[in-house]
């Protein structure tokens, strides 16, 4: 039996949340059940690894946060979903971009049960409608294990986009849930998300778990 703990995190500071996952990262052990967070965060621009400064347009008065996941500069907010992934991959055997595609098709398999159709692209991660990005995807590996994860935009202020070259891209348009005549509240949401993403890695038990 592959059992994983679901904690959901209500509305979180970003840079809390973020240590919180490298703490439970560098102290699990083999026998460490892997976790899915959900969360909200106040507004906060996340600049990955190999971010380029120039992609951050004018942040204004929204913190620009540099983190260790892959990617270039995103942004989140009230009204999108946080799904953080933290997972031993290597017990899963799962590589990097086979837990990219698993949460891709969750959320493309989301969206399909409320008739949007969305893509993902291989060159590009994250979930797209119509060529507008409504989910990105950024991971870290480290010691075998996965941490931060996906955002979801479900129905948000959208303008902070405009401020960053979303994920490295100058013309990349964004889109929501609340756009394209989906569900707007994010622990809806949050709840149908979770079951599509631990069918599709297989796990056959969960413990819910409230903050």
């Amino acid at each position: 039996m592959t059992a994983i703990i679901i904690r959901s995190l209500g509305h979180q500071d970003y840079d809390s949340c973020w240590q919180a996952m490298k703490e439970f990262t560098n102290q699990r052990h083999a026998d460490t059940l892997d976790e899915l967070w959900v969360v909200e965060h106040p507004p906060v621009f996340t600049q990955g690894q190999n971010g380029k400064p120039e992609h951050v347009l004018n942040a204004g008065d929204i913190p620009v946060i540099q983190v260790d996941r892959g990617g270039q500069v995103t942004y989140h907010g009230p009204g999108q979903l946080m799904l953080y992934t933290l997972i031993d991959v290597k017990r899963l055997k799962l590589n990097i971009r086979q837990l990219v595609s698993a949460l891709e098709n969750a959320v493309i398999a989301l969206l399909a049960a409320h008739k949007v159709k969305a893509t993902a692209k291989c060159d590009a991660p994250g979930v797209y409608v119509d060529d507008k990005k409504i989910c990105s995807v950024g991971l870290r590996i480290r010691r075998g294990c996965s941490y931060h994860g996906l955002a979801l935009n479900v129905d948000m202020d959208l303008e902070p986009f405009s401020r960053i070259n979303p994920c490295g891209y100058a013309a990349l348009k964004m889109t929501q849930l609340s756009e394209l005549a989906g569900p707007q509240n994010t622990t809806e949401i949050a709840a149908q998300l979770v079951e599509y993403l631990i069918a599709i890695l297989g796990y056959t038990s969960r413990l819910d778990k409230m903050e």
